[in-house]
């Protein structure tokens, strides 16, 4: 056969056989097979029939094991899927090699589409911020409500520590880094990746410690690793100096979506103060500060999350009235939310401790929760829950 009847050979026939990823308990894996990529996507089913449809997308370097404690906790609300974006989790690289923002929000659209799952309820962190900004900015049928944690949205002064991150995508920093760091252990790269992302590494459990280790483990023996890192790290960059009507801020203005925009505190990844320019920004918009977080809030505070969701549900009027009555901030729960209060405040400060603050885009705050109590008697979907011993589990956190 010549080399021009070569048959096409997609990148998901050709992965090496590495260690199964986890699924926790509640939880399946599937795999989808669209034009061009080859999604995994994992569900945990709403606790019972009829709820409306939500989909997760993670961060850089993430998966959607990010969602499994948030997605535990809504599941009295939603129906959810996560996506581990393709070259992420366990989705194989796409055909194309497109890593850029819009090549991320092509595949989330070309699964709902496929799926028939829309309009969905919207979630993204980070990269999937930015990714799921721009689907719900070109493709508003698809998207009931948006749910923002940290989104990697444009920032004029990044901080220092989300540097690194960036350089990764200047050509040949990632074979540079690999070489360096080639003797590094799985655990102390571990350490790195949670001094970076969470508020406070300390909350993680041992037992998270190290399934976030073997996950880890499993990644670094995929030949792609690196290289969809970088790209991905090359597509933000590529986004943040998009101008016009395809820079982010801009297609942010468009989202008409419902949006509850999440920030951390201790965020090292994306600014605290760019919480303030996003709830001006989206036109229905809701701001939860949570002043001891970091990146990944739906892991660091699901319950806190969960309730600022449901009311951001009830608020768009998309709160049924058969809803799970867990995580309602109306009842004594583990996360200790407050509802209902309004004052005239910029919604902003640091003040209060670790009390969460919550604004909606007009200017006026709802103290939604403390954050404090959040943690408490978690668990995550495999049932290895922090067991009220007020730390997290899952440790996959990307930025």
């Amino acid at each position: 056969m010549s080399s021009t009847e070569l048959p096409s050979v997609s990148a998901a026939s050709v992965l090496p056989k590495v260690a199964p990823v986890r699924v926790g308990e509640g939880e399946r894996l599937r795999s989808v097979g669209l034009p061009g990529i080859t999604l995994t996507v994992r569900s945990r089913a709403g606790v019972r029939e009829g709820l409306p449809p939500a989909l997760y997308v993670h961060g850089l370097g993430g998966s959607s094991q990010n969602w499994s404690q948030l997605m535990a906790e809504l599941d009295g609300l939603v129906d959810g899927e996560a996506l581990d974006l393709p070259g992420f989790g366990d989705s194989p690289p796409p055909d194309d090699g497109d890593y850029s923002v819009t090549g991320h929000a092509r595949a989330v659209i070309r699964y709902l589409d496929a799926a028939e799952r829309g309009p969905v309820h919207l979630f993204g962190n980070s990269l999937g911020g930015a990714v799921t900004t721009r689907v719900a900015a070109v493709r508003p049928d698809l998207v009931r409500t948006l749910t923002l944690v940290s989104p990697a949205l444009p920032e004029i002064r990044v901080q220092r520590s989300a540097v690194p991150t960036a350089l990764l995508g200047v050509p040949g920093i990632a074979a540079l880094f690999t070489r360096i760091s080639r003797d590094w252990t799985a655990e102390q790269r571990v350490r790195g990746v949670l001094g970076l992302c969470y508020g406070d590494p300390g909350r993680v459990t041992p037992e998270a410690f190290r399934y976030a280790v073997e996950e880890l483990e499993r990644r670094l023996q995929l030949p792609y690793f690196w290289d969809v890192m970088a790209r991905s790290s090359r597509g933000i960059v590529n986004a943040y100096t998009l101008g016009g009507q395809h820079g982010l801020w801009r297609q942010a203005e468009r989202v008409l979506a419902p949006t509850l925009l999440v920030y951390g505190g201790r965020d090292q990844l994306v600014g605290y103060r760019m919480a303030q320019r996003a709830a001006r920004t989206f036109r229905d918009s809701r701001l939860l500060s949570l002043p001891d977080a970091g990146h990944v809030a739906m892991m660091e505070y699901p319950e806190t999350v969960a309730a600022a969701f449901r009311e951001l549900l009830a608020d768009a009027g998309e709160l049924g009235a058969g809803a799970d009555s867990a995580g309602d901030g109306g009842t004594d729960s583990g996360a200790g939310a407050v509802r209902g209060r309004r004052a005239e405040a910029d919604g902003f400060g640091r003040g209060g401790g670790s009390g969460a603050r919550g604004s909606r885009g007009g200017g006026s705050v709802s103290t939604v929760s403390d954050a404090g109590g959040a943690g408490a008697d978690l668990g995550f979907g495999s049932g290895s829950g922090a067991g009220g011993d007020d730390k997290v589990d899952d440790t996959n956190a990307g930025s």
